[in-house]
């Protein structure tokens, strides 16, 4: 291209050249040849004149000879007075869809006053945040921060704990219609958020209006929206995570600018926020990280002259602000959570005893003694909550399948307190051992008093029964893999001291070899010194002879988090009214004490009972549902009932926009697919420049709908309708462009009146240099005309039937949404279209008391 000679006309141009670019799409028109640009330009890759970070070659570049025409003064004067009367329409749109969103999510938000579906959780997690109590939580914090931050800006202290759906909250002084909403805010603002990632697509008015309508008109959204629930801030921070990458796409020709910096820190601040909400926020991750990717292929292409050393400057700045920035922000938030939550409160059992040491009246600080031999213990099991139990009964001969047990004594887990559960901790006898084991440790060799340590080993000896604990070659009931557990008296073991014998191993590593055993304290596990396995239970029940108690077995894979124990309660002359004598010998071992876990330390370990225990999350519920189900509407969730009115919430998605999104998926799939296989075949339908708007705004959202509902296929945990909101509202968005481009290639005064140029070149009677025939649906258009259009009548009067439609199912499955009731139980039956439909035409008051969902 010729440069302009100096002067303010030249600076007019070049300013609104820029804002060409910047606006015209998130596609432009096809590339020029390179040695075309470098002659025009008299410059060469490595010339003064070629900026770094300007490319010679772009195909959505400054040298477009589409775009050339309308860089003279009279067409950007033209230009900009259009552009100022399309923006109010966009104005006017935007408020009226915020105006709406808002008023069907806050309409008798007050209704009803009592505790509903998951509020149980969620609430509750509010409440211990104000009253700094530590808890436990499968999803990340920000999410219930914000709650939390909500009630205290109410003067609300946290005094309730929302203990059971339906509990009053007026009852309970409980500031509800304040807590609700926030997430209605946030549900709220996705709706104009939306809209405006279409604007930013140029999407056309009507279109993206339409899609606006089809997320206000949603039951599902609106009922997710009204209580206090995380689902609406996710959905917030997905959609600003979408809005904010595309801001910064269309500043990709103004490399290294402050918007452009701008756009690309904000897209991380989104992405910290929805992974902070909840863990599905991976998802939207993953939409941003291919995204990423693809622009960075798109640099990469040789055609750009971009420089090698250039590239790795936009692959570093794009690692630093979508990923290190999302990750410090991320952790910001656990530090935030850990700086609050200094109390102990009901999430200290999930967590190893070294990460409650530091949460203040924690029984592991305020409640544990050192383990003295000759001390009678019980021994918790972490994982399940049992005890380690036994009792006179013996194992049955034959088991079920026909195997043959020991008959030895019953060795079990007992979820409950029981002196079947006493266990006496006796040092080595010197004589049995006969040297050929290490007997106690030498520091505490003539002392009064010996305590358990660290790699000690020991033998319990069963209280009640009076037998030592072993374990040997025979098979457990349920687990053939594993050897069995049983207990046997003093006088029939002399030759079996080994199995007798049994190796404290602490979980800890940092503390050292000699560490004392402490109540309540040390985890650990206990290591047979013959056969090398470790005292082991799980879930699984063992038949009626055992009283159904669970399985206790001998593991060879001693790392697993099953064989896990720790000591609950210690009986010795030394601990008096619970307060333990002073050892007043001192010893040379180390200090028994670990050292305080690091703030890294602390978020790894509880990131990593965040997933294992959403994973575990694998149990049967009434109002489940496979991912399968979801576009089509086949279940939904009961979240609330009262019989006075026939009334009661349901989560059930307006089928009429649900349905239509999955037509609209399914023919971007389909239209994609079959463009391809035509290009393949010589013939081009679209141009370059169309084709690059359709894959860049179609593929983006058709992408984002199938990242955050395909991975759910691959889930063992429970699932629900609500999981497939983010999806939905992508599918909504692809719907939107799917319709705007067919309206757009339909409309006679748009496609057929005007012939592309290509590079440079008006093709009379053929399109694309040969690559197809010229015919009516192929006469295609410049692309900056193409993103300015709309469909013709056909296509508003289309999209207007269509929102009548959602409107209509709006209405009619509204009480359901807002839980106003029927005037009779034969009214709301006519709301059940599909018998999976479980609506409660049949209320039962312990129905929903039952459901806790994540």
């Amino acid at each position: 291209m010729e440069r302009s000679g100096g002067g303010e006309s030249d600076a007019v141009l070049g300013y609104e050249r820029r804002r060409l670019e910047q606006s015209v799409s998130i596609a432009m028109p096809p590339p020029i040849d390179i040695a075309q640009v470098r002659k025009r330009k008299g410059t060469a890759p490595g010339s003064p004149d070629n900026r770094a970070g300007t490319p010679l070659l772009d195909d959505e570049s400054k040298e477009s000879d589409i775009a050339k025409k309308f860089f003279n003064a009279p067409e950007v004067a033209r230009r900009r007075e259009h552009a100022k009367r399309l923006a109010l329409p966009w104005k006017v749109a935007t408020f009226v869809l915020t105006l709406l969103a808002f008023a069907t999510r806050v309409w008798r938000i007050s209704e009803p006053a009592q505790v509903v579906f998951d509020e149980v959780h969620f609430g509750k997690f509010a409440s211990y945040y104000l009253r700094r109590q530590y808890f436990f939580d499968v999803h990340p914090p920000l999410g219930k921060l914000l709650l939390a931050l909500t009630g205290f800006f109410v003067g609300y202290d946290g005094h309730y704990l929302f203990e059971n759906i339906g509990e009053d909250y007026v009852a309970n002084n409980v500031p509800y219609v304040a807590l609700r909403l926030f997430p209605a805010s946030c549900g709220a603002l996705c709706i104009p958020m939306s809209f405006l990632i279409l604007k930013e697509m140029h999407v056309s008015l009507p279109a993206a209006l339409f899609a606006g309508l089809m997320l206000v008109f949603d039951n599902t959204l609106i009922t997710q929206s009204r209580l206090i629930l995380l689902d609406s801030m996710l959905l917030l921070s997905c959609v600003m995570c979408c809005y904010t990458w595309v801001r910064f796409f269309k500043e990709r020709h103004n490399a290294w600018s402050r918007n452009w910096w701008f756009w690309l820190s904000m897209t991380g601040v989104a992405l910290a926020a929805a992974l902070g909400i909840k863990l599905v926020g991976l998802f939207v991750v993953a939409v941003v990280g291919i995204a990423t990717l693809i622009d960075l292929w798109r640099l990469l292409d040789f055609q750009r002259a971009l420089p090698l050393r250039e590239f790795f400057r936009h692959f570093a700045a794009r690692a630093l602000c979508l990923i290190v920035l999302p990750i410090i922000i991320y952790l910001s938030f656990f530090w935030i959570h850990f700086a609050i939550l200094v109390k102990s409160g009901p999430g200290d059992a999930f967590h190893t005893t070294r990460f409650q040491q530091d949460l203040r009246g924690s029984e592991v600080t305020t409640s544990s003694f050192n383990v003295p031999y000759g001390s009678n213990v019980t021994f918790y099991h972490k994982e399940t909550g049992c005890f380690l139990h036994s009792h006179a009964e013996h194992y049955p001969l034959r088991y079920e399948d026909g195997r043959i047990s020991s008959q030895g004594q019953q060795v079990t887990g007992y979820p409950h307190r029981d002196t079947n559960n006493i266990w006496h901790m006796l040092p080595i006898d010197a004589e049995q051992s006969n040297g050929k084991v290490p007997v106690i440790n030498n520091d505490d060799e003539g002392k009064p008093i010996r305590y358990v340590r660290n790699g000690d080993l020991v033998q319990l000896l069963h209280v009640l029964t009076d037998t030592l604990l072993i374990t040997h070659d025979v098979a457990s009931p349920l687990t053939p893999t594993h050897m069995e557990m049983t207990t046997m008296p003093l006088d029939e073991l002399k030759d079996r001291f080994n199995e007798t014998l049994w190796k404290v191993e602490f979980i800890e590593t940092a503390l050292p070899i000699g560490a004392k055993l402490k109540s309540r304290n040390r985890l650990f596990r206990l290591v047979n010194h013959e056969h090398k396995v470790a005292i082991h239970t799980y879930k699984s029940k063992l038949p009626d002879w055992a009283f159904n108690q669970q399985e206790v077995n001998g593991n060879k894979n001693l790392p697993e988090k099953e064989n896990i124990w720790y000591v609950e309660e210690v009986v010795h002359e030394t601990i008096i009214n619970g307060t333990e004598m002073p050892d007043e010998v001192e010893t040379k071992f180390p200090v028994d004490e670990a050292p305080r876990m690091s703030f890294l330390e602390k978020v790894f370990e509880l990131q990593s009972l965040m997933i294992q225990h959403n994973a575990g999350l694998t149990g049967s519920h009434p109002y489940s549902s496979t991912p399968i189900t979801w576009p089509f509407v086949l279940r939904g969730i009961s979240f609330w009932e009262n019989k006075e009115g026939w009334r009661q919430i349901y989560l059930l998605g307006n089928p009429f926009v649900w349905w239509t999104t999955v037509i609209g998926v399914l023919m971007y799939a389909a239209m994609y697919t079959l463009d391809r296989i035509l290009l393949r075949r010589g013939l081009d339908d679209l141009g370059v420049g169309i084709r690059r708007w359709w894959d860049r705004a179609g593929g983006f959202m058709w992408i984002a709908w199938i990242c955050h509902w395909a991975p759910f296929f691959l889930m063992g945990r429970q699932l629900f309708l609500h999981h497939y909101l983010p999806a939905l509202l992508f599918s909504v968005l692809n719907t939107a462009i799917v319709f705007d481009f067919i309206g757009r290639v339909t409309h006679e005064g748009t496609i057929l009146t005007v012939a592309e140029t290509h590079h440079g070149q008006v093709i009379p009677g053929g399109v694309g240099g040969g690559w197809g025939p010229y015919n009516s649906w192929t006469m295609r258009v410049p692309i900056a005309q193409w993103l300015t259009g709309s469909g013709g009548p056909v296509y508003w009067g289309f999209l207007t039937i269509l929102t009548v439609l959602y409107i209509g199912g709006f209405y009619y499955f509204s009480p359901l949404t807002y839980g106003t009731g029927f005037p009779s139980v034969e009214v709301l039956r006519t709301r059940k279209w599909m018998s999976s439909w479980d609506l409660q035409c049949r209320f039962s008051a312990s129905l929903i008391a039952m459901i806790f969902l994540y």
